[in-house]
C-alpha cells in the first residue's frame, strides 16, 4: 500500500492555505448540483501561479492525483475528486488579480481566479466590452470558463471561451510554468498549445492566467421576445435576422412554452409580455454601434417582415433598460426554475443547426411515446446550434417515488436523445464539459483513431495520469 506524504512538506512548499479539516474542506467536495460528492487528501489553496507550479511538482514527486477547481459551479462533475481520498484539490480561487488592462491592444490579462463577473467589471472600467456572459458569472471563474470552453449565450456574435483568450500561463503536470501569455492575434511560430489546454478540464495542466480580447462598448442594445409556431420557423427567422442585422445580431435564443412556464412558476414577478401563448418563443438581441434608435429600428423591422410572412404571431420590444432586463430574466431563469420544480435530466447538445426543427420534432415524438411519465424542456441557443434538451417528470409526477422512477430513467432517455444527436452529425456535450457526466458516453460517439489520438496527448502532457483522473477520458 502506497504511504501518504507528509502534508506537513507540501505546506512548506507554497505560498497559500492548505486545508485538512473536514468542516473546512466540504464545500470544495461537492458539486454545484449536489449530485457528486468526494473525499481529498486536503485542499490547497495557492497565491500565485509559481506556487501552483511547487504544489505540482510535490504531487508529481509523491504521485499525488490533482484535481484543480476554480469556482466549482460546472454542470459535469469534473471539478471534484472520486472517493478514494487520494487526490489533492487544487483551488484557484486566490489567484484573482487582474495583472494588465491594454486599451489599444484591446485585451485584460486575469489570474484563473478572477470571476467572470469581474472580469466583465474590469473591462467595463476601461469602456470596453468582454462579452462572455453565463448565469453563474458571479461564481465561475475564468480559469474554469476556458478548461471547459464554456459558451453562453454571445457565442453568435464573438465565439466561445476559445475564441475570446489569446494567451495562457499554464502549469504542467511536472510542475513547469509555461509563460504563454501572448497578447498576439497572429503568431505561427509552432503548435498551438493554447488551443490544446482550452477545453481539457484540467486534465492535462492547470490554467493560472490567460489574456483576454476586449471589444468596443456597443452604443445601444435591444431585444425582442417573438412568438413563432415551431423550431422550422424559429430557424427561418433566424436565416432572416442574419440577413437583415448582420453583425448587429448578438444574440438568438430558443425557448419551449414550457419554460416560460416554468419562469412563471417560480420566479415571482415574471411574466411573459404577450398576450397569447405560443408554442414556442425566440429572444432576439441585437447590438449598434451609433445609437439607441438604430437597434430599436433595426429589430422592429425583422419583426414586422416576420410578423408579415407568419414566422412569427406576436412580439415584445424592450423600450427601457428595465424592459431590457426583464425579457433576458425570462430566458436566464429558465435552468433555476426548472431545478425548483424537482428532478431533471439534462442534455447540453449541439447540432447543425440545419438539422434542429427535424431534431426536435423527432426526438420529442419518440420520447412523448415511449416515455409518457416525461415532460420535455428544451431551450438553447439556437444561433450557435447548441440547445439545452432537458427532461423532467410531467405534470402531477413530482413526488419523492416519481423522482426515483423518473430519474430511473436516465440510462434509457440518454441513449435515445444521444443516438439521435450523433445520427445529425451533432455533439452530446457543447458547452458544459464531459466531466464524469458524459465521459463513458462519450467514447461510443467517437472513433477509434480519435480516442487515440487524445490518449497520445494526455500520455505526452500527463505520463503519470496525475491530472483530474477519471474525467473527459474513459
Amino acid at each position: 500500500m502506497t504511504a501518504i506524504p507528509s502534508l506537513d512538506d507540501l505546506r512548506a512548499t507554497f505560498g497559500g492555505r492548505l486545508l485538512t479539516d473536514p468542516t473546512e474542506m466540504a464545500p470544495f467536495l461537492t458539486d454545484w448540483r449536489g449530485k457528486w460528492t468526494g473525499r481529498a487528501l486536503a485542499v490547497a489553496q495557492p497565491d500565485r501561479a509559481t506556487d501552483v507550479a511547487a504544489v505540482l511538482r510535490w504531487c508529481h514527486e509523491h504521485q499525488v492525483p490533482v484535481v484543480p477547481q476554480g469556482g466549482n459551479t460546472g454542470l459535469s462533475g469534473g471539478s471534484v475528486p472520486d472517493d478514494s481520498g487520494r487526490a489533492l484539490l487544487l483551488s484557484l480561487t486566490r489567484l484573482n488579480r487582474v495583472r494588465e488592462v491594454d486599451v489599444l491592444n484591446n485585451t485584460l490579462t486575469v489570474e484563473a481566479g478572477v470571476t467572470l463577473a469581474q472580469v466583465q467589471a474590469a473591462a467595463l472600467a476601461a469602456e470596453r466590452l468582454f462579452p462572455l456572459s453565463l448565469a453563474a458569472k458571479g461564481s465561475c471563474t475564468i480559469g474554469g470558463n476556458l478548461a471547459t470552453n464554456a459558451g453562453g449565450v454571445q457565442v453568435l456574435r464573438y465565439g466561445n471561451a476559445r475564441e475570446l483568450c489569446l494567451g495562457l500561463e499554464v502549469v504542467t503536470a511536472e510542475g513547469e510554468l509555461w509563460g504563454g501569455l501572448r497578447a498576439l492575434r497572429k503568431d505561427n511560430t509552432g503548435y498551438d498549445l493554447r488551443d490544446l489546454y482550452i477545453g481539457s478540464e484540467g486534465t492535462l495542466g492547470v490554467i493560472t492566467a490567460a489574456v483576454l480580447k476586449l471589444f468596443p462598448l456597443p452604443a445601444a442594445q435591444a431585444v425582442a421576445l417573438a412568438a413563432v409556431p415551431s423550431p422550422a420557423d424559429a430557424v427561418k427567422l433566424l436565416q432572416q435576422a442574419q440577413a437583415v442585422l448582420g453583425a448587429q445580431l448578438t444574440a438568438f435564443e430558443l425557448i419551449s412554452d414550457t419554460c416560460l412556464g416554468l419562469v412563471e412558476k417560480h420566479v415571482p414577478g415574471s411574466r411573459r409580455p404577450l398576450a397569447d401563448a405560443a408554442p414556442w418563443y425566440v429572444l432576439i438581441e441585437a447590438s449598434d454601434a451609433e445609437d439607441q434608435s438604430h437597434a430599436d429600428a433595426a429589430i422592429e423591422a425583422l419583426l414586422e417582415s416576420a410578423l408579415e410572412q407568419g414566422l412569427a404571431s406576436d412580439a415584445a420590444v424592450s423600450s427601457s433598460l428595465a424592459q431590457f432586463e426583464a425579457l433576458w430574466a425570462l430566458r436566464e431563469n429558465i435552468s433555476e426554475s426548472q431545478g425548483a420544480e424537482g428532478k431533471t435530466i439534462k442534455h447540453d447538445i449541439a447540432l447543425p443547426i440545419s438539422r434542429i426543427a427535424e431534431f426536435i420534432e423527432a426526438t420529442d415524438a419518440a420520447i412523448t411515446s415511449t416515455f409518457p411519465s416525461v415532460r420535455l424542456v428544451v431551450f438553447g441557443h439556437l444561433g450557435d446550434g447548441n440547445l439545452h434538451y432537458n427532461l423532467s417528470p410531467a405534470v402531477g409526477r413530482t413526488g419523492a417515488g416519481h423522482a426515483a422512477d423518473f430519474l430511473a430513467l436516465e440510462a434509457p432517455l440518454n441513449r435515445l436523445v444521444h443516438d439521435a444527436v450523433a445520427a445529425r452529425g451533432g455533439s452530446i456535450s457543447a458547452e458544459h464539459g464531459l466531466g464524469v457526466l458524459r465521459r463513458d458516453e462519450s467514447t461510443r460517439y467517437k472513433s477509434a483513431v480519435e480516442l487515440g489520438l487524445m490518449r497520445a496527448l494526455k500520455d505526452a502532457l500527463d505520463p503519470l495520469g496525475l491530472m483530474n483522473p477519471g474525467k473527459f477520458l474513459g
